[in-house]
């Protein structure tokens, strides 16, 4: 199901300030040789992420999902200066990948990749998170929120990606198994009186979560 125009989706890739160079060769090798490259954030999500980010100017960043580096590069440009950018990748290529395309950045030394599972890995990093970035498998999302809530600063945020899972959610009945997790872990955020959200509709759907002050 198409739920962004294709012409709107143009357009405000157009109007969208440019990815750097950096960003721009990972996004071309991505979708030219990966054979997951859908995976890939686009360079408007991109964007908005590096907006949140230099607004918030984090000290500690988590995410949950790492792929080709691109996201990763796109939270570091809001590192404070101290700061530091946790980020963890199931599949042992894909990190591989990533680890050689952050050693081209200005924040290498900042961004700190941990290869596993991340139900696994999470509880060992004792962090008060600012930003966190879920975008790994959708049947663990409202495991990976109720693993970070606690931990969340209280000006921090929880962005969600895919919370719209390709019109998936939809359907009528809904047959895909994440489309489903997804369902769930959105109306578990709705219900959960411990904070506020608002869902974007860029691309398939960012939910941005914080703490209610």
């Amino acid at each position: 199901m198409e739920l962004i125009n294709a012409l709107v989706e143009e357009y405000a890739s157009k109007i969208t300030s440019p990815d750097d160079d950096l960003l721009q060769q990972i996004q071309q090798q991505t979708l030219a040789t990966h054979l997951h490259a859908h995976m890939l954030s686009s360079p408007v999500q991109g964007k908005i992420l590096t907006f949140l980010s230099t607004i918030l100017q984090p000290k500690y960043v988590l995410e949950i999902g790492t792929f080709t580096g691109y996201s990763a590069l796109c939270l570091a440009k809001g590192l404070a200066a101290n700061g530091e950018l946790h980020t963890i990748e199931l599949r042992t290529e894909d990190a591989q990948i990533a680890k050689q395309n952050f050693s081209f950045s200005a924040y290498h030394n900042q961004l700190i990749l941990h290869t596993g599972n991340a139900l696994e890995i999470i509880p060992a990093l004792n962090y008060k998170w600012d930003l966190v970035f879920i975008d790994a498998d959708k049947t663990g999302y409202i495991d990976y929120y109720e693993m970070i809530l606690p931990r969340l600063s209280e000006r921090g945020i929880i962005i969600a990606d895919n919370v719209l899972f390709h019109g998936q959610i939809f359907e009528q009945p809904v047959k895909n198994k994440n489309a489903k997790a997804i369902i769930a872990f959105n109306n578990h955020v709705k219900e959960d009186a411990r904070t506020e959200q608002v869902l974007i509709t860029a691309r398939d759907g960012l939910l941005l979560i914080k703490k209610k002050l």
